[in-house]
């Protein structure tokens, strides 16, 4: 046995060490009853009765009746389960080619197909390809890794068998229709008992294309199928509900994410799965819920109370007429308290100016300078500046006096509490959601894939509670990446039932990806091929038995043509958009159980065009700037909540949120490319733009603070990838507001959304707010600029300078009284009050972020290119080249040693023009101080130099 670890070892195995394998692998063997197929793992030491180990007993054994051999031929999902210990080497040669020469034919004969009706026969293989597939096999069996994988899913199969037996989840172990499935490959799958490959059993989940899967059969479910004969599905707790087929033959047409369904004619259930640990898991719950769901049917209200008390968020309570009896709408009020807070916030702007005119006028009255009044002109520019400074005053305050109620009640634009859930209406299913993705050349396992996975589950929860979902993803990258990834990413989307499109790449045969980031665009591309399918499916004329089948037909054909006509798109899967849109980024954990919530709350505000999720933070690395990053994450996110409940228009993101589909049709437009398009490519912010058409058109945004932090996205793991962030967004907001210089003199300097949003019917505080908002990135971005200014300003002119002009001094001393003083207690009072955490604790973590973000937020105004992002496109018209940080350890010392090279040329003329200065100022005291201080600054830029190239060394 010992030359049989070496396989898991991973090293190369020796001609004696592969037939040790054999002899091992002979061991394990097929015994067959009159009650089943029964596969053991038998030692050589073993005793004639084999034993098994239950998963529960974690090592007690559990012995099962006799069994007697049975003759039986080999079966073509698998080779193992057909030898036993008497089979002689060339029997077991002669299974092994048997068993690869029929599923060869079999995966081809099944590659790339998504509806699957009949099997595959021997005959049905040309002789080349089982002559290629003999020569294939041949070649593999030399290689130790595959080996290996046969015996570990050899190993897993009899695992599942021997649970379903211990179980007692088996009647008939003929293999004709009980059983366990487990897929090697594509079109590749083991069978246990091996009689079981011949099954609908088998056909259906090669069809379904399931990783795993098991029949159930037990005297709770017969009971439950023989009380409901003509029942579409079978209820369990919290409104789950199981579908039920009429037949074998149906079940490659079930809802693949319920994961299970029963089966009438056989009276058994089947699950499924895409991990094979959590198929006995799957079916347990399944059976203890019916148990649950009979046992304590009279603890009814008991349960839904402890079930809402683990769930968090409160439930909206119904409201009935008195009279009529029928449910009346939900009491949703308009908040008016960010109208009052924002009105003080004028208040205080317009005394702040009054204050800095009153000084002028004095001035003038004493020495008759009229040239002040040339400050007046500099009055847009201060209260575009000083907006949010004050705004974040009189919203401080509030969150420590002021009222907190609304933060936890249900408004127009907020929602704390869940909304009651809907349920099928005279069997009519529930609204059916897509799942949208855009993606680019993100890592597959890495980012992809759990994304996936999270999805997976939010679908499976939704359809057992009578819906239906399905996603879409736009990959942007499919057309780009090599072949090898890009059949990686094709098979992955097959295998998970995800409809995908792709586009040609930039400047391929003309083909032009409009837009600065191409996010836009894409989703545009994807969903004009949709729209294109769905408008021939429009024109069929279905007829009366019209069904699933004839639906998944027309599809096929109707994708088919779109794709010929169009020639360069490509796509797969269920392409089709549903009532409702869930977009997601590449990085996204959905919650388990939010679709049913989502759609509910849609369903019931037919106002509602988006509706935003809050969201927590997806942590990767813990490093200590992630863990920075995710404070102020959160901080934001709480803010956001503060601002909406108090009456605020909430915000869109660009993800985490659900949209109606109706509602973005409405407002979608035509360009010069003559198909309809629904997101602007022409803006990097193309969620601003969709939520302010949206806005114009009469629907409403509306932030669901009940997702609590369910939802979780990535952010920046390196500082350069979050100033990469802030300059984008500072482009963002300039773009939103200003066309490129050139055009001032025939288009003026505005936007056209910038003055669709100024005549909107959006609340004026809402725009003020907004526009309060946008102006802290030209504040961030002028800031090095004016500070320079002052530094020129105070040497030069000190003592002379305008009592109108405050110096930089004054201004940092403010910034840190109102952002690092009351802004961190206020934050930590709002979380005390509203129970999120104690106050003690909340304070504290304010305070350890401190001094990271003094140091961020204060270099970020050039380390940040905030100014360069706005610079460049008024006067380019044209975006920055955004660096992106590279994995290699000389770029990213190169990153470092460019940008601490460009501070350089900014900090090194400063300090030897300041040198000089004084020597001219002062040049009977040319002492060594001047000298030393120049010596001392230039050493200390060297240093700061070293360190941060060890530094970004050492971080890999």
């Amino acid at each position: 046995m010992d030359s049989v670890k070496n396989y898991f070892k991973g090293g190369k195995p020796t001609p004696e060490e592969v037939k040790a394998a054999r002899r091992a692998s002979k061991r394990m063997s097929v015994r067959q009853s009159r009650l089943s197929g029964v596969p053991s793992t038998i030692d050589e030491s073993s005793p004639a009765q084999p034993e098994f180990t239950t998963f529960e007993s974690l090592g007690d054994k559990s012995p099962l009746p006799k069994f007697e051999p049975m003759n039986h031929r080999f079966s073509r999902f698998s080779f193992l389960s057909n030898v036993t210990q008497e089979s002689s080497a060339e029997e077991i040669e002669q299974a092994r080619k048997s068993f690869r020469m029929s599923m060869s034919g079999y995966a081809n004969h099944n590659r790339r197909t998504t509806m699957f009706t009949e099997k595959t026969e021997m005959s049905d293989i040309a002789e080349s390809v089982v002559e290629d597939s003999i020569a294939d096999s041949d070649e593999k069996e030399e290689n130790s890794e595959n080996i290996l994988e046969e015996l570990k899913h050899e190993i897993m199969v009899n695992y599942l068998f021997q649970q379903q037996c211990a179980r007692l989840w088996i009647a008939d172990g003929t293999g004709e229709v009980e059983g366990v499935m487990l897929k090697k490959s594509r079109g590749n799958y083991l069978a246990c008992p091996p009689a079981l490959a011949d099954s609908f059993f088998a056909d259906s989940c090669v069809e379904l294309n399931v990783q795993c899967a098991m029949t159930v059969n037990s005297r709770v479910i017969k009971t439950f199928l023989a009380w409901t004969p003509d029942a579409i599905d079978v209820p369990l707790t919290n409104g789950l509900r199981v579908q039920v087929l009429p037949t074998m033959e149906d079940l490659p047409s079930a809802k693949k994410h319920q994961f299970a369904a029963f089966v009438a004619d056989e009276a058994l259930l089947v699950v499924w799965d895409d991990d094979v640990h959590n198929l006995i898991k799957r079916a347990k719950f399944i059976e203890d819920e019916l148990m649950e769901l009979v046992w304590s049917s009279g603890e009814e209200e008991v349960q839904e109370e402890e079930e809402g008390a683990k769930k968090g968020p409160g439930v909206v309570e119904a409201r009935f007429d008195p009279v009529t009896g029928e449910e009346l709408p939900e009491d949703r009020p308009t908040n008016l308290q960010n109208t009052v807070l924002v009105s003080i916030t004028l208040v205080i702007i317009l005394a702040l100016l009054g204050a800095g005119f009153r000084q002028v006028a004095i001035e003038i009255s004493v020495d008759y300078n009229w040239f002040r009044l040339f400050f007046f002109v500099l009055t847009p520019v201060q209260v575009f500046f000083t907006l949010f400074f004050a705004q974040v005053i009189v919203g401080c305050t509030a969150q420590i006096i002021g009222p907190i109620k609304q933060v936890t009640s249900n408004s127009r634009f907020y929602s704390a509490l869940l909304p009651r859930r809907i349920a099928p209406v005279n069997g009519d299913p529930l609204p059916h959601v897509t799942i949208q993705c855009p993606v680019y050349k993100e890592g597959l396992e890495g980012v992809i894939a759990p994304t996936v996975k999270s999805c997976k589950a939010a679908m499976s929860t939704y359809e057992l509670q009578g819906g239906s979902c399905n996603m879409l993803f736009h990959d942007d990258g499919l057309q780009l990446i090599d072949e090898d990834e890009r059949n990686a990413r094709i098979d992955f989307y097959t295998d998970n039932n995800i409809g995908w499109t792709a586009r040609p790449k930039h400047g391929s045969e003309g083909f032009v990806r409009k837009g600065k980031f191409k996010k836009a665009s894409n989703m545009n591309f994807g969903m004009m091929v949709s729209c294109n399918v769905e408008a021939k499916l429009n024109a069929l004329d279905r007829h009366v038995n019209w069904n699933q089948n004839d639906e998944a037909e027309a599809y096929g054909t109707a994708l088919q043509e779109v794709l010929d006509e169009h020639g360069r798109a490509w796509a797969d899967g269920n392409i089709r958009i549903g009532d409702y849109i869930i977009i997601i980024d590449s990085d996204t954990r959905v919650p388990e159980d939010c679709i049913l919530d989502a759609v509910s709350e849609m369903e019931r505000s037919q106002e509602v065009g988006i509706m935003q999720f809050s969201s927590g933070v997806m942590q990767v690395t813990w490093t200590f700037f992630e863990n920075g990053i995710t404070y102020f994450t959160n901080l934001i996110y709480s803010a956001i909540k503060y601002t909406v409940a108090n009456g605020d228009v909430a915000p869109f993101v660009g993800h985490n949120a659900i949209l109606r589909w109706k509602a973005i049709q409405q407002v979608s437009y035509f360009d010069e490319d003559n198909y309809e398009k629904f997101w602007a490519e022409n803006t990097v912010s193309e969620d601003f733009d969709m939520s302010l058409r949206l806005q114009c058109n009469g629907y409403i945004i509306r932030l669901a603070a009940w997702a609590g932090e369910g939802f979780q996205e990535g952010v920046s793991l390196t500082v350069y990838d979050e100033l990469a962030r802030w300059e984008k967004y500072a482009y963002g907001c300039n773009e939103l507001l200003f066309n490129p210089l050139y055009m001032w003199f025939t288009q003026g300097p505005l936007t056209p959304l910038c003055h669709e949003f100024l005549i909107s019917q959006i609340r004026m505080t809402s725009k003020i707010t907004i526009l309060s908002y946008i102006g802290t990135y030209y504040a961030i971005g002028a800031a090095w600029i004016l500070t320079l200014v002052n530094y020129f300003a105070v040497g030069w002119f000190n003592g002379y300078l305008d009592k109108y002009y405050l110096d930089s001094w004054n201004v940092w001393f403010g910034l840190v009284i109102v952002f690092v003083g009351l802004g961190n207690v206020s934050l930590a009072v709002m979380r005390y009050r509203i129970g999120e955490k104690t106050l003690l604790a909340a304070f504290l973590e304010n305070i350890k972020w401190v001094p990271m973000f003094v140091v961020f937020l204060g270099g970020l105004s050039i380390h940040g290119n905030l100014s360069s992002a706005s610079q460049s496109h008024v006067c380019l018209g044209d975006v920055l080249g955004f660096h992106s940080q590279g994995s290699d350890v000389l770029e990213r010392l190169d990153r470092v040693a460019t940008d601490l090279g460009r501070i350089q040329k900014h900090d090194l003329p400063l300090i030897v023009g300041n040198y000089y200065d004084d020597r001219a100022r002062n040049s009977k005291l040319r002492t060594l101080r001047l000298e030393g201080e120049l010596l001392l600054g230039l050493v200390a830029h060297g240093v700061l130099l070293g360190i941060s190239l060890v530094a970004s060394y050492c971080s890999l």
